[in-house]
């Protein structure tokens, strides 16, 4: 070729052929090898004012972050402002917007400077929590279908964890869960039916902190568990101290809900029972439970 001995001395000439293979469909990096031009600059000057074939153009989801960042440059924006505005990269801004002309420089006022930052952090709060649904929405997907042996395991390991157990000093053989999360709560329940633990034998007692909304969370409960407000047992009042910074104060506090199984003796041996197998068969040493 004409560049081969003068690399990119006939500029005009190769240029047309650059033109002319990125009006064929070519994309940059087949008309660098075809060409064999490996400077980008050069490059750049001979595809000057071709746009790319459609097919190099890889559809995602920051075209509209794009065209807002080219939007924005034009109005003189800085890469750091463009970046706070949208929560995106100045790497990929700057591949977005490296055409366009700079703006002028100014010095930020420290109102500006402060709301640029106040800015920048909550669209990087704002990204952050796209993230952890995106993580907990998929995980729950993985989750599927729960048969009855897994909600089996996963109701003695939450009752072993948040239930009461019986002591050496205190032989206790009771089965009483007492948990504030309303979705704990909900598996415990579903998990005693599918021990068929028959409805009429469970008793359900509100505990609460004696400044919350007592009949509030009386209400919340019992409507929780499908009984009557009535049917809980005396509510347990937890005495304030003032000196003590509490958190649990907004108005979605319901305080904790216990859980208890008439006669349960022979279900609390049982579970202990369940526990540890559960142990034994996790350190068998084959591990041929888990597999």
């Amino acid at each position: 070729m004409a560049h081969s001995y003068g690399k990119y001395a006939d500029f005009e000439g190769l240029r047309e052929q650059a033109v002319a293979l990125r009006r064929a469909g070519l994309s940059r990096r087949q008309i660098r090898d075809r060409l064999h031009v490996d400077n980008n600059d050069i490059l750049n000057r001979l595809l000057e004012g071709e746009p790319p074939p459609e097919w190099t153009k890889r559809p995602n989801a920051k075209d509209d972050l794009r065209d807002r960042a080219r939007e924005l440059r034009l109005q003189g924006w800085t890469y750091d402002q463009i970046q706070v505005e949208l929560g995106c990269s100045k790497s990929s801004i700057s591949l977005w917007v490296r055409d366009l002309p700079k703006p002028e420089r100014r010095q930020r006022t420290r109102e500006e400077a402060s709301a640029i930052a106040k800015r920048g952090w909550e669209a990087k709060l704002r990204l952050r929590e796209e993230e952890r649904q995106r993580t907990k929405h998929a995980a729950m997907a993985e989750v599927g279908q729960l048969k009855d042996r897994e909600l089996f395991l996963i109701g003695v390991g939450l009752y072993w964890a948040e239930g009461s157990k019986s002591k050496p000093y205190s032989r206790r053989e009771r089965v009483t869960f007492v948990n504030s999360d309303p979705n704990m709560v909900t598996v415990f329940l579903a998990w005693l039916n599918l021990l068929h633990v028959a409805p009429e034998s469970l008793r359900f007692a509100v505990q609460i902190h004696e400044t919350a909304d007592v009949p509030a969370a009386e209400a919340f409960w019992a409507d929780h568990v499908g009984i009557k407000t009535a049917e809980l047992l005396k509510t347990t009042l937890k005495k304030h101290k003032p000196s003590t910074n509490r958190k649990n104060t907004d108005e979605y506090y319901y305080g904790c809900l216990r859980i208890d199984v008439r006669d349960g003796a022979d279900l609390y041996r049982r579970i202990e029972g369940w526990w540890y197998g559960i142990v034994g068969a996790a350190t068998a040493p084959d591990l041929r439970n888990r597999t």
